[in-house]
């Protein structure tokens, strides 16, 4: 079958068995024209617990449909490749954390999403890349140990001097991996191009940015900008998926060592086996994983909606 014929097939099928599919903003152009929606890890969770479906189907890594199923423990939640994990988000387990938290007792843990469900039930708030700074601005203890990347982390406390962060030495190998003489090289190449980088990146890396920001801010800043050029600092296919999205804009990617083999081992012909019931894994998690974890995404909600 054509890539036309397998989307083909699957729409039909989704339709016809009432399945909703996410897929993360990394994931290839094929498999974003076949979802219901599209966007990072806590927006597919939010938008899989307002869907009418009761079947999901995730199309990103193992902690995102983890998330899904927390925040919709009623839905039947699907991973579409066993295999996608994330090395951040697993580098970490929950008795590293609370023998650290043992030696901090009055600091708040806070968690980056991108953690897996165990290691949410050991934290007390969640924040994604967009929302870190106003939600750890917003909690009331000054002493925060930030968990797992330190890049992120660090991106954090330089906007909130006035708070105590610590920090571990975790974080995504893949933006970490990028270095001053890439954006250095990447500006040259291409002069007129602005430089939006993900806080995932080594501080002096995001200090070369025009723009620092999440994934999402990173599409919204450069849909929305009079500037023609962008130089894109995340994951490579953020790059290609923003061409298709601003036709009459150039888009260049940072550097090769963007690319998330986790993120591209989900393939259209996996999606097409799971809507047939062959394919997958079905995320379960226990009734108390299931409650301790979604405490500290729901601190996270209520923080942000504070001013």
């Amino acid at each position: 079958m054509t890539i036309n014929e397998i989307q083909n097939k699957i729409a039909q099928i989704k339709k016809e068995k009432n399945i909703c599919i996410l897929a993360h903003s990394y994931q290839a152009r094929e498999i974003i024209e076949i979802a219901d929606f599209t966007g990072d890890s806590f927006q597919l969770s939010s938008a899989a617990r307002r869907a009418e479906q009761k079947t999901v189907i995730m199309c990103g890594v193992r902690f995102m449909a983890e998330t899904v199923k927390i925040l919709s423990p009623e839905k039947t939640v699907i991973l579409a490749n066993p295999e996608a994990g994330c090395p951040m988000a697993e580098q970490m387990d929950k008795e590293l954390i609370n023998s650290v938290k043992a030696k901090y007792p009055d600091y708040t843990v806070v968690a980056y999403i991108n953690t897996t469900a165990e290691l949410k039930t050991a934290c007390d708030v969640c924040v994604t890349s967009s929302s870190a700074v106003k939600i750890i601005n917003n909690i009331e203890n000054n002493n925060i140990l930030f968990l797992p990347d330190c890049n992120l982390g660090a991106y954090v406390a330089e906007r909130l001097p006035g708070k105590n962060i610590k920090l571990l030495q975790g974080g995504c190998p893949i933006h970490a991996a990028v270095t001053t003489g890439d954006v250095e090289k990447a500006k040259e190449t291409h002069p007129n191009a602005l430089a939006l980088i993900h806080p995932e990146c080594v501080p002096s890396v995001a200090g070369l940015a025009d723009y620092v920001g999440s994934t999402s801010g990173i599409m919204n800043y450069a849909i929305n900008s009079e500037h023609k050029e962008f130089i894109i600092g995340t994951e490579m296919s953020i790059a290609a998926n923003l061409q298709y999205m601003c036709p009459d804009k150039k888009f260049y990617c940072l550097s090769q060592k963007l690319l998330c083999s986790n993120m591209k081992v989900t393939t259209l012909p996996d999606i097409l086996n799971c809507v047939n019931g062959e394919g997958g894994e079905e995320i379960i998690l226990d009734g108390k994983t299931l409650k301790d974890a979604r405490v500290c995404i729901d601190k996270m909600i209520e923080l942000e909606g504070m001013k």
